[in-house]
Parts: structure tokens; sequence; C-alpha cells
């Protein structure tokens, strides 16, 4: 889970400087991209775990 955010993290940084957008807002969306993807697999694990 904190590997998938990290990795969005630096992947929004990396956006903001190639880009060069306002207030980190590329780091921004991407970090919490990377926590709803985080939290889907999270959701999904524990459901396949409650099925056996």
């Amino acid at each position: 889970m904190g590997i998938t955010i990290y990795l969005f993290h630096l992947l929004g940084l990396w956006l903001d400087e190639k880009y060069s957008f306002n207030e980190g807002i590329a780091n921004k969306i991407c970090t919490l991209l990377g926590v709803g993807l985080a939290l889907y697999q999270v959701i999904r694990q524990v459901n396949e775990l409650n099925r056996n």
C-alpha cells in the first residue's frame, strides 16, 4: 500500500517538474489516485480472504 502511494507521489513530482504545473497540482492528483488504488487493492484482497 505504501509503495503504491509513494510511486504515484513520485510520478506527480515528475509531472510537476516536466510541465511546470501551478501549486503542485499533478502531485496532489497523482497522490490521491495512488491512495485510491491502494485502498482498492486492500479491499479486493480482504474480500478474497473472506471468500476462502
